[in-house]
């Protein structure tokens, strides 16, 4: 993975240094909350419903244990002893002290992590397929490209004042884990005709209030054009992106409101006025990024070991089953490590927990983990014959639950139990949702069903693209839950479809259950997916679960 270098660690620092300032600035009252407000946003400091959080980057998902280890610290040192892992990948601090976050800055920096661009008009965390490196499906390791874009963007001088926020994701899989087609740029590598890599380039994603699905901007763009030609969709929308209304000024829909061609036609344009400034300096600095994801030293080992715990203990088999993703490398798994135990808080992991997740990677992963964007946390590289001995570890932290891809393993946002915008409860929803399928023990059963909630229209829990969507809003003061059907998150992106009225937070979990037991008897086989099924039979037969005709009576 990408090490600092002398450049990093002093810019790092002397944002921390300039920073610190400020704070102190704010404290003696030198500084209005107005004037801070933008300071700390460019440091990743938001002020929420009750207290502050810093949102901290791990840029394209990577962590070394030294990493995750000085995470846990900061989190018992200045917070309560636990963090919330993001669908962007980053990890937020929801009880930092103001006069402590520049301690918090430093001490990230002393294991080269930071906190800049994760809040403000600008780009934000490149995000990553977070089997990146391991994937059996893919074609390279997109994380170099995703260093090579965070470089550029950092503290860009361009691009820190843009219409809106900018988010980046790229993947270098056939199957798309990294949701980039809801990503106002997603960049997908692909081969051409030649077998050559290059990246398949979509623009104008994005959800919130309003949801829409990226647009294919180039087929194929070779690998040596792909910085300049961000920089000039990047370029084109900091010009063409409307700044007279907040909820109009993201790239999806600048595109819509100028046409797909004159987008092309515009980026283009720039992208021939700008290429030959890129003279091969970013070429020669990716070549020196890619040395730094050279794959581990991978082992070969008997997995006989394997196979008998896996007759032996029914427990540890069905953790196989549902947590262990194919490797590219012969005799190793991509492990999934589940933080979301039924009835916990999605995303959230305690210090201990973080502690033992780093230890596990440093004796058996080749001192590597992942975030994913579903909240999670992955060993991308352990060997088969070590899974026995690291489901052991996970168990004993509460760490073992095999519900990867099933009911339970639910993207939340943080809601309004933290959030000034959410409009709804979001955590508690999930927590009661994920008790109930665990008290009704089918969710092996029920198969693979991705259940995201949102607290209000911003779609921080990627609602949109859940097979079963669940969004918050405030009708009259009281919690409404509003359900979409059909979202899909990967190559075959689709925005849920409204299924009608909302429900109260009393009634939305047995209308989820209703919704998933009615989808077990509607399904032509055990092995159709509920999202499988929803495109077979469309929206009817699932409404009709969902508003029973007593109940419209009984309305009536």
């Amino acid at each position: 993975m990408y090490q600092y270098n002398d450049f990093d660690e002093a810019f790092v620092r002397a944002r921390v240094a300039q920073f610190r300032g400020q704070v102190e600035r704010r404290i003696d009252g030198s500084l209005t909350e107005d004037e801070f407000k933008p300071l700390r946003l460019m440091n990743g400091l938001y002020l929420q419903l009750h207290a502050y959080m810093l949102r901290v980057a791990v840029p394209y998902g990577t962590l070394n244990s030294a990493q995750m280890r000085q995470l846990a610290y900061i989190a018992d040192r200045w917070d309560k002893g636990y963090g919330h892992f993001t669908t962007r990948q980053n990890i937020q601090y929801n009880w930092p002290k103001l006069q402590d976050v520049p301690d918090m800055l430093d001490a990230l920096a002393d294991v080269g992590m930071h906190a800049i661009q994760t809040s403000g008009n600008t780009i934000r965390n490149v995000t990553a397929d977070h089997f990146a490196g391991a994937a059996s499906d893919e074609i390279e390791d997109p994380r170099p490209i995703a260093e090579l874009l965070r470089q550029w963007s950092t503290d860009h001088p361009e691009f820190q004042f843009l219409p809106r926020k900018f988010k980046i994701a790229v993947t270098g899989a056939e199957e798309d884990r990294a949701v980039t087609r809801a990503h106002d740029i997603g960049l997908r590598m692909v081969r051409n005709a030649a077998g050559e890599p290059g990246f398949e380039v979509i623009v104008g994603g994005g959800l919130g209030r309003t949801p829409m699905v990226g647009k294919v901007l180039r087929d194929f763009l070779p690998k040596a054009d792909l910085l300049p030609y961000v920089e000039a969709i990047v370029s084109v929308y900091n010009l063409l992106g409307r700044r007279d209304n907040k909820y109009k000024a993201r790239i999806k829909i600048t595109v819509h409101e100028n046409g797909l061609e004159k987008i092309q036609q515009l980026v283009e344009d720039r992208f021939t006025a700008i290429r030959a400034g890129f003279s091969g300096h970013d070429q020669a600095l990716l070549a020196q990024i890619e040395t730094a994801f050279a794959p581990p030293a991978f082992v070969t080992k008997s997995t006989d070991g394997y196979e008998a715990a896996r007759l032996a203990n029914p427990a540890f088999r069905s953790w196989t089953d549902t947590n262990l993703a194919e490797h590219k490398a012969h005799g190793y798994a991509i492990v999934s490590i589940s933080i979301k135990k039924h009835g916990s808080t999605p995303g959230d992991a305690t210090s201990d927990q973080m502690r033992i997740m780093a230890d596990l990677a440093e004796t058996y992963g080749h001192n590597e983990l992942r975030i994913s964007h579903e909240q999670n946390v992955i060993l991308p590289h352990v060997h088969k014959s070590d899974l026995p001995a690291v489901y052991q570890a996970l168990r004993a932290a509460d760490l073992a639950t095999a519900n990867i891809g099933l009911a339970s393993d639910i993207i939340a946002c943080p809601g309004m139990d933290y959030c000034a915008l959410a409009t709804a409860r979001s955590i508690p929803i999930a927590q009661e949702i994920a008790t109930r399928f665990d008290e009704l023990k089918i969710e092996h059963d029920i198969g693979q069903l991705k259940i995201k909630i949102s607290g209000c229209i911003n779609a921080c829990g990627h609602h949109h693209v859940g097979h079963i969507g669940i969004l918050g809003l405030d009708r009259a003061g009281v919690e409404n839950y509003q359900i979409t059907l059909g979202g899909d998150g990967t190559e075959t992106t689709t925005i849920g479809e409204r299924a009608g009225p909302g429900f109260s937070a009393d009634e939305i979990v047995p209308a989820i259950e209703r919704l998933v037991t009615g989808y077990m008897d509607l399904r032509a086989d055990e092995n159709e997916t509920f999202l499988q099924a929803y495109r077979r039979l469309g929206m009817e037969p699932f409404k009709a679960i969902l508003y029973p005709v007593e109940d419209k009576a009984n309305a009536a």
